[in-house]
């Protein structure tokens, strides 16, 4: 199904595939789990800073 979505996309538009790279879609999650997250607890009335930690 995904394939055959990705073809019905590329034919539509008429544009080349571009491969976004074997993470793209684990850190589009990542980053939309960090904005739920950060909505969920402001809504619990918390403030919250977010820092990177380096590896």
């Amino acid at each position: 199904h995904s394939i055959l979505t990705i073809v019905y996309h590329i034919l539509k538009r008429k544009q080349p595939y571009i491969e976004l790279g074997p993470n793209y879609y684990e850190e589009k999650r990542r980053n939309m789990v960090i904005r739920q997250s950060l909505k969920k607890l402001e809504s619990l009335g918390l403030k919250v800073t977010v820092e990177t930690v380096a590896s």
